[in-house]
């Protein structure tokens, strides 16, 4: 299989160049030339699999090329057997046909842990085959470096620095990071917001000059096609254990990035019968903004008691702008231009193929807070703001209710204290056995300026082989 750039100037490359590359050397992001497809017949033959081999029939198409069976049957093993649940997605009903798919029982407590303990171990595997080093790069809005730490800490060919907002995150977000010792490891709390962190990302992507060609970047972000390949199996799993394929599913999806509903919209062109996805979203609105008005328009970003949703320019909606482009690069390319400057709109036709994909829905505080309230009060289940807020949408937006609702539980709600008690319950969730000595834990990062030179500057003296 090969993977082609959303704009359409980089050249074609396979899994392995793509999982260390990252961006494309065009500014655009990888996506594959073409994808497998399953019938309704072989989808069914899955129910039962663990989830471990529900995940190779997935996703091995994706990565034939670059890694024999055998070795890629150990390393899913190897990673969902860190899952503190036998079904490692285990799903939770909270109404009639409505359920929650709890995607946080890995070792971080969210559902990048699916990718991220994946990713770790494809890095380990490819650069020991190549005898190469590299450098991890990669912001954060709460939960992926957390997950990216914990995937890649063993990884003995990378250094990892990780950009997380200062005082943007959750305590315990920030500390599921900053507690984690190792000489490869660096913490950078950046003085402005997830959208910053992240545009410096793509920067020294773009131009990596200030590593003086001693290494290269490799992505954690959702921007490297690993991740989002990782999380397409979940939709899978969630559909056979409700009755899939014979049925379709809808699901509701918390997104910032558009990373995670952009797998559950792969999955559907795969083969998998999906009726319904929503986008969830915070405040910070802008792909409800442009769904439900055809106006893609950068706002101010605002603080909210979501943050991993405290994003406003969501790098992996480019990937389906690509799509509804017809996979013209040049077309992409120029609408992205054009949406720095300004607001932008896309051709009505396509937009109206846009609302046939997607619904969409925006939730403020206090309706997240009432959620996490309520749900309390009906189950004595404790959601997390981000599942509250696709709990909500699922319920504004739902247009069949003989359609199983699946809203994907994104994180623990032990990670947002503050959100608990802003909903006026009294209950306060525990960390898990393995966390609770968080809070004694050393902590260890480093406070920078708003600066890409200044972040760039303390990467190139600090890794490994500086």
């Amino acid at each position: 299989m090969r993977y082609i750039s959303t704009r359409g100037e980089a050249p074609a490359l396979g899994f392995e160049d793509v999982l260390l590359t990252g961006l494309a050397t065009d500014g655009g992001l990888y996506v594959p030339e073409s994808l497998p497809h399953f019938s309704v017949e072989e989808i069914r033959s899955w129910r039962g699999l663990p989830y471990a081999e529900l995940a190779y029939k997935v996703m091995y198409p994706f990565v034939e090329d670059a890694i024999p069976a055998d070795d890629f049957r150990k390393m899913l093993d190897e990673t969902y057997s860190v899952f503190s649940h036998q079904a490692v997605a285990p799903l939770v009903q909270l109404d009639t046909n409505e359920w929650v798919m709890e995607l946080f029982r890995g070792p971080t407590l969210a559902f990048k842990d699916f990718a991220l303990q994946l990713l770790g171990r494809l890095l380990d595997y490819v650069l020991e085959k190549r005898k190469q080093h590299v450098v991890i790069m990669g912001a954060t809005s709460g939960d992926t470096g957390s997950a990216a730490i914990e995937g890649c800490r063993r990884c003995e060919h990378v250094d990892i620095f990780i950009l997380h907002p200062y005082q943007r995150v959750s305590e315990v977000q920030r500390r599921q990071m900053t507690t984690v010792q190792g000489d490869n490891i660096h913490n950078i709390a950046v003085k402005g917001n997830f959208d910053d962190c992240q545009r410096m990302v793509k920067e020294s992507f773009g131009n990596q000059s200030f590593l003086g060609g001693k290494t290269q970047l490799a992505a954690v972000n959702s921007i490297n096609w690993a991740r989002i390949m990782a999380q397409i199996v979940y939709y899978f799993q969630a559909s056979l254990a409700l009755g899939g394929p014979d049925r379709s599913m809808a699901f509701s999806v918390p997104t910032g990035n558009f990373g995670d509903i952009f797998a559950g919209y792969l999955a559907k062109k795969m083969g998998l019968p999906i009726s319904q996805l929503v986008i969830a979203t915070n405040r910070n609105d802008i792909l409800h903004r442009f769904m439900s008005g055809n106006k893609y328009e950068q706002h101010q970003l605002e603080h909210t008691l979501s943050p991993s949703m405290d994003i406003m320019v969501s790098s992996n909606f480019e990937r389906l702008l690509f799509d509804l482009h017809g996979r013209d690069g040049a077309a992409v390319k120029d609408l992205l231009e054009r949406a720095a400057k300004g607001p932008v709109s896309i051709e009505d036709y396509r937009w109206k193929h846009a609302r046939k994909l997607f619904d969409s829905d925006a939730v403020d505080d206090k309706t997240t807070c009432d959620t996490i309230r309520d749900i309390y009060e009906q189950n004595e289940y404790l959601l997390d703001p981000h599942t509250a807020i696709g709990v909500r949408a699922a319920r504004n937006c739902r247009r069949d209710s003989a359609v199983p609702m699946i809203t994907l539980g994104t994180a623990h709600p032990a990670k947002f204290p503050d959100a608990i008690s802003e909903s006026g319950l009294v209950v306060k969730p525990q960390l898990p056995a393995h966390m609770a000595d968080l809070f004694e834990r050393e902590e260890r990062y480093t406070v920078l300026d708003n600066s890409v030179s200044e972040v760039q500057g303390f990467i190139a003296k600090h890794w490994k082989n500086a």
